[in-house]
């Protein structure tokens, strides 16, 4: 059928296109982007819609061009022009030609709306500006006091318009951008933490309606030590060096046509310090109200005996420059105080109500002049007195020293604290002049600004406040890169917490663009001698000439990406990758002579197994050169399928041979002929499970009631740490203990996965008991009460629980199978895929009756299963988009199936509220 003649189908739509997956299109750093769009399925009685082929019609240099493609592919398809140069701009839209069930012939959506992409400077060559910096004494044992700088330009009065202007900028610290007084942009901590010997990221704003022609304009700006020269963790101070500094360049384009207006960082500019005397990420910022400088940020600046001085031009870093992958960093939601109380020795605290990553917003206050206001943050009480003891060094505390004047509204700059309790010296609600109001301050909610993708709720509310103590995890620990934990002296990039948390992560959130930058380092930071990843990335500790290579940490080099790929569909990230994960594999992981792991070198293991002593979490009940042996093998596995992916046979077949040279070896060297596994542990097993490590499915089977039993006889409480964690509830699952796995979901003692939710928690711990029973905190050194690593069971939640799981790379095929269990009856769960919403609900009635609903987007198909069928090849149904219902009879094995009924009594809910 002619183009001009098909049918428009009304019931399907497209979002707007999107390019390299990012959220917007402004100051993209690749010349041919790749184009995505996902469907909109606004009449769910259109079933079975699939995509044939689509239409693409891109505008740049006043000129259409229109592409037509015969693929089934929407997600990540090639750029159909020629490349983009630098600062250039193109708009496209797209529809989609399809089939489906209700019409007989192919149907054609609606064009998209129309989407923009810009490059940015494409080239380090093309950056003017200057590296500028007000030179101030500086020490290892001091802050550094934050930078204001500005200048003043004319914009003659031309005959014709403004037509464009975009500002790039990025710094040696973090910034503040401001353009005749407005603030430009919504990000914090600009540029972000990247790995400065390296690479800085900067960004692009469009600033045309900030400027005024004809007139002086004024650039403003305040910079502060950020992660470059902010103390790190062990290493102290200016790691990365002592100079900061801003770099900018502003380009002004006419509709005449004339050569473009460039303002850029240079010896123009002036510098001074103002009202910050320090803003540090460990420590926090202290403002003073006498130091204010009204004005400054339009050129004027009234203050008697104020004096700006010239800046000092340095050359600008070695490290390229690049474009960002992910989101920047930006407020995303405002918390209240749930409750202001006196603690037992009189002190005033705010109780937010929920642990969260962010800083205060102050409105209101107005004391004498020389009064300071005191701001302590902290995650947690002990004996209902706010608890600093986990921060270790971190002071966490921000200061403001009063003018007499009102302070209308104040935050912090350059800081942000992971907490939930505050304490406040200086201001109370008795106060006659001014008397604190829980309406004066808010918490200011900060993290990467990713796109939520991924929503679960179950009829247990207990489990749904251990799913939202991980999303609030997740949030407050991706704050420009995936780290640790946000409020003591660290809030680094540590390699093995994001490896195993991160499919968890990229169904809750658009995880693409924010990881794939951050693997950039990774490979940037990787030993070119040896292949050894560092565990922290970016690399804090790089001048230490020793990195022994560390199995699951190091692994993140292959397993991150490959979660990215199988989430996303995006092989780019492979491709790119590539090079960094055979360097660890084949360089870096230091093996004996039967090519498994030296067993002379100490591994991290399991780390945070719940019987390790407090001082030593590494000192487990599972041998640490096992967990690194059984996931060299599942790695060298899964390095074989990205092979095979990019088509490169020769490694596909090398790695292939090599996974299962290497599972022979473990095989003879840790597992029993009847599948008994070396340590007898719930990790041993449930690594050799999910690895798929057995020779046969007896022993699978006997390896399956073994770690039954060992559930079992720990009473249902966990006894894994991070390598054990996130499978332990799959591997259960796939040797058939479904039941067991929801009984040990619900226990409610510690170690539990509930036990936090018992005592009040509302984000994922470090330590499976960091705080005791009796709310008294665990005395180790390493205490976080905002980890996410072991809250990666969510996982488990999605894909039995919930029921959906991808069986194609992006969900482009992917299975329902909601297994129902324990006291749970219902649930509900959804995703945004590449392609469109997927939404999953069922419940279980009082007379077995199982009934699920079931939406699945267009272009993509679902291999649904029931959940009184076994899971094999025959058992499901290929079912293409459309909205479906379903109901059958469902008798779930007993809860949990054993006779020792004494064992298994539901455990009690009892919730103490902080």
């Amino acid at each position: 059928m002619a183009e001009d003649q098909m049918r428009t189908i009304r019931g399907i739509s497209l979002q707007d296109p999107t390019f390299d997956n990012r959220q917007d299109g402004l100051g993209i750093g690749n010349t041919k982007p790749q184009i995505s769009w996902r469907f909109v399925h606004n009449d769910l009685n259109i079933r079975g819609w699939q995509q044939q082929g689509y239409e693409i019609e891109l505008e740049r240099r006043d000129t259409v061009e229109t592409y037509r493609v015969d693929s089934a592919e929407s997600v990540r398809v090639p750029w159909p022009s020629l490349p983009l140069c630098s600062r250039e701009i193109a708009s496209v839209r797209v529809r989609s030609i399809g089939v489906s069930e209700n019409f007989e012939e192919p149907t054609t959506t609606e064009w998209s709306a129309w989407a923009s992409v810009e490059t940015g400077l494409l080239n380090k060559e093309e950056w003017r500006a200057q590296l500028i910096t007000g030179q101030q004494e500086t020490s290892l044992e001091n802050p550094i006091r934050p930078l204001l700088l500005k200048r003043s330009f004319e914009i003659p009065q031309v005959s014709q318009s403004i037509s464009k202007a975009r500002l790039y900028v990025t710094a040696q610290g973090v910034y503040h951008f401001y353009l005749n007084g407005t603030r430009v942009g919504d990000h914090f901590m600009a540029p972000g933490f990247t790995s400065y010997r390296f690479r800085f990221s900067y960004h692009v704003f469009d600033v045309t309606n900030l400027l005024q022609s004809g007139s002086t304009n004024f650039l403003a700006a305040e910079v502060g030590e950020g992660w470059f020269a902010s103390s790190l963790w062990r290493e102290g101070r200016q790691i990365f060096g002592k100079d900061i500094g801003l770099i900018a360049q502003l380009e002004i384009s006419f509709n005449d046509d004339d050569e473009p207006l460039v303002v850029t960082t240079d010896a123009e500019w002036e510098w001074n310090t103002g009202p910050m005397l320090a803003s540090e990420i460990y420590d926090g910022e202290t403002y003073d109200m006498l130091e204010e400088r009204p004005g400054w940020k339009t050129g004027s600046d009234p203050q008697v005996g104020t004096s700006w001085t010239e800046v000092t031009v340095l050359p600008l870093p070695s490290a390229t420059f690049s474009a960002p992958d992910g989101p920047p960093v930006r407020a995303t939601e405002e918390v209240r105080p749930q409750r202001i109380l006196k603690s037992p020795s009189g002190k005033l605290l705010l109780d937010f109500g929920q642990n969260l990553v962010g800083k205060l917003c102050i409105r209101g206050l107005q004391k004498p002049a020389g009064h300071r206001v005191v701001f302590q943050h902290a995650e947690v009480l002990e004996h209902n007195e706010i608890c600093m003891r986990p921060l270790r060094a971190a002071k966490c505390t921000d200061i403001i020293v009063c003018s007499g004047g009102e302070l209308e509204s104040w935050s912090p700059s350059f800081t942000f604290h992971g907490f939930r309790f505050v304490q406040v010296e200086g201001w109370a609600p008795q106060d006659e002049r001014c008397p604190l109001r829980v309406e004066n301050i808010t918490a200011i909610v900060l993290h990467s600004d990713m796109k939520r993708t991924g929503w679960f709720s179950c009829s247990d509310d207990m489990i749904n406040r251990l799913h939202e103590n991980s999303v609030w995890s997740m949030r407050g620990n991706f704050l420009s890169i995936p780290t640790d934990c946000p409020q003591r002296d660290e809030r680094l990039g540590w390699t093995g917490d994001i490896q195993v948390f991160s499919p968890s992560a990229n169904f809750l959130y658009d995880t693409d663009g924010m990881l794939a930058d951050w693997l950039v380092d990774l490979e940037l930071e990787q030993n070119e001698d040896n292949g050894v990843p560092p565990m922290i990335v970016p690399n804090v500790q790089y001048a230490k000439e020793s990195r022994p290579p560390q199995a699951v940490w190091g692994d993140a080099s292959i397993l991150v990406p490959w979660a990215l790929y199988k989430s996303f569909g995006d092989k780019d990230i492979l491709s790119r990758q590539y090079r960094s994960m055979k360097s660890w594999l084949d360089k870096g992981c230091s093996r004996g002579e039967d090519g498994l792991w030296t067993t002379s070198l100490w591994q991290h293991g399991d780390w945070l197994d719940p019987s390790a002593p407090s001082e030593d979490p590494g000192n487990g009940q599972t041998d640490g050169v096992y967990v690194a042996d059984a996931y060299l093998v599942y790695v060298t596995g899964i390095i074989s399928q990205v092979a095979t992916v990019l088509q490169c046979r020769e490694d596909a077949q090398r790695y292939s041979e090599d996974h299962i040279r290497l599972k022979h070896v473990l095989q003879e060297k840790y597992i029993t002929p009847k599948g008994m596994v070396m340590c007898d542990t719930q990790t041993s097993l449930s690594l050799a499970l999910f690895f798929s490590l057995f020779a046969s499915e007896d022993q699978r089977k006997n390896a399956g009631e073994r770690l039954a039993r060992k559930v079992r006889f720990a009473k249902f409480r966990v006894a894994t740490g991070f390598a054990g964690t996130p499978i332990v509830t799959h591997a259960l699952s796939r040797t058939g203990w479904h039941q067991l796995a929801y009984r040990m979901l619900l226990e409610t003692s510690c170690p539990s996965w509930l036990y936090p939710v018992t005592m009040g928690a509302t984000t994922t711990w470090e330590r499976w008991n960091s705080m005791l029973s009796d709310s008294t905190i665990n005395p180790g050194q390493m205490t976080s009460f905002n980890h996410y690593a072991l809250g990666s069971v969510i996982n488990w939640l999605h894909e039995y629980v919930g029921g959906i799981s991808l069986v194609e790379p992006g969900w482009k095929v992917f299975k329902v199978q909601p297994i129902p269990g324990g006291t749970i009856r219902s649930a509900d769960i959804q995703y945004e895929s590449q392609y469109g919403l997927i939404k999953c609900s069922w419940q279980l009635d009082v007379n077995s009756v199982f009934s699920m609903k079931l939406q699945i987007p267009p272009n993509s198909s679902a291999l649904v299963i029931m959940p009184e069928k076994e899971a094999n090849a025959n058992s499901g149904t290929i079912l293409s988009s459309g909205s479906y219902d379903f109901s059958c009879h469902y008798h779930a094995d007993p809860w949990p199936p054993t006779p020792l009924e004494t064992l298994f009594k539901p455990p009690a809910r009892k919730v103490i509220c902080q």
